[in-house]
């Protein structure tokens, strides 16, 4: 039999793809981003007026919140046509859904202009960007960590989470530039729509890179040889749904903090200082920025102690450090509110969203990756941050205007974080599994069964 021309895939440094990663999951949670900066500042009044503001923040949260009900729809797609297609068809698909879905809210009538159709048309358009951004994650993260270098998967992996943190600064840095270079009226009555328009030119720049990626080699072998899974779902829930559980519980704490700093922390420090303070947003702006930094070196540090110390570590200072971050933003003190949100996500958050994409990676085989890493990642963002912001505008509501009882939410969040990172095996002295050996999917496969220590 003549060999195979060797593949263009194999001509893709990892480099490359991990700034590929990178550029286009900014685009994507730029998009993802900008609703729930928007949620926190700007759609209460525009599409709830006929309600308090605090109904109107809820109601603005809940609109925000139902984006990632439609996350685990996407991943579900997402995987399928990951693990059968190809890890790119659905990269790119879903960074065109994603900014479709956000040009067309930038364009939205709202509710004085059409009434109780504009939140409907809202919540529709938030319900694609769920689902857009569904499929991303699982795409991203695999395309990194199965091209990185040996022994080098977190860090390489960490490219696509700095995304989150690049797609944060856009977002919010693109909302400060809108609101403090306009009057009040103006920015409400069209200044907010700008960031949402202009994403349709970051997914032109997105679509281009990424459509120059080729598939990584693992992948690419067992789609040569004809070994992939007829159904990528089926297989990972009936082989390694215990790999889905405990990514799953590790989302809980990571993902929860997350959102009770960057989204409801914004609508909390206005509404404990001033309603048109703008400090929420620096503060969330730079800790976004050292995000850039504090991330991969999370990750790397994972790549040299373990996954599973960096994770606990990031897990137990997290629930630590919540009701000092509430104390710190009570007190109205700009410095101390910059403070509290760099120690609270750089700090502590990091250490566990660093490690996340090349940990979940890890714990499955080539063959339903996309699939089990995607559905652990997504349905782990429904049940913590998906109802963040509104659990948490609820409890503050609930202990009139204090912050304790979302204390204790959070401290329950965490520990089932701890337990399931604390369940999870150690992954980071594993390499890949050989692709090119065919994996029987009807014998259950422990995740890296066929990897062996460096």
């Amino acid at each position: 039999m003549a060999q195979k021309p060797a593949l263009p895939h194999r001509q893709n440094s990892p480099r490359l793809v991990a700034i590929g990663s990178f550029v286009g999951t900014t685009i994507e949670w730029y998009d993802f981003f900008l609703y729930g900066t928007a949620a926190a500042l700007v759609f209460s009044p525009l599409f709830f007026p006929d309600v308090s503001p605090a109904i109107g923040l809820i109601a603005s949260f809940a609109t925000y919140a139902v984006g990632f009900l439609a996350r685990p729809i996407g991943a579900l797609v997402g995987g399928h046509v990951g693990d059968r297609i190809g890890r790119k068809a659905m990269l790119v698909a879903s960074l065109l859904i994603m900014g479709i879905a956000t040009a067309l809210i930038g364009a939205l009538p709202t509710y004085d202009h059409v009434g109780i159709v504009a939140p409907l048309l809202l919540l529709v358009l938030r319900l694609a960007q769920g689902f857009g951004v569904g499929g991303e994650w699982g795409g991203a993260a695999l395309m990194t960590v199965e091209s990185a270098p040996p022994g080098k998967r977190g860090l390489y992996g960490s490219f696509t989470q700095i995304g989150v943190s690049g797609g944060m600064l856009l977002a919010v840095g693109a909302f400060t530039l809108a609101k403090v270079s306009m009057s009040h009226d103006a920015f409400l009555a069209y200044g907010w729509r700008i960031p949402f328009l202009a994403s349709a030119l970051l997914v032109m720049v997105g679509f281009v890179i990424r459509a120059k990626l080729a598939e990584p080699e693992s992948f690419q072998r067992l789609k040569d040889e004809d070994a992939l899974p007829e159904n990528p779902l089926a297989e990972v829930v009936r082989n390694e749904r215990r790999s889905i559980w405990l990514t799953m519980g590790m989302r809980m704490s990571q993902n929860t903090v997350y959102y009770l700093y960057t989204t409801f922390g914004i609508a909390y420090i206005a509404r404990s200082i001033d309603e048109d303070t703008n400090i929420g947003l620096y503060s969330v702006l730079i800790a976004s920025a050292i995000g850039l930094v504090s991330v991969p070196l999370w990750a790397a540090l994972s790549d040299r102690v373990g996954r599973r110390p960096v994770y606990l570590f990031g897990t137990v200072t997290s629930a630590v450090f919540i009701i000092p971050f509430f104390l710190m933003a009570d007190t109205g003190s700009p410095v101390l509110i910059v403070i509290g949100m760099v120690i609270g996500l750089n700090l502590f958050h990091d250490a566990m969203y660093g490690p996340q994409a090349a940990f979940f990676s890890e714990l499955f085989s080539t063959r339903v990756r996309y699939s089990g890493a995607s559905m652990g990642y997504q349905f782990g963002s429904v049940l913590a941050g998906g109802f963040a912001p509104l659990i948490a505008t609820s409890l503050l509501a609930a202990n009139d205007g204090r912050p304790w009882y979302i204390v204790g939410y959070f401290t329950a969040m965490s520990a089932i974080t701890f337990v399931a990172a604390y369940l999870a095996p150690e992954t980071s002295h594993l390499e890949d599994e050989p692709a090119a050996v065919p994996v029987d999917a009807a014998t259950p496969v422990p995740a890296l069964a066929t990897t062996a220590p460096r």
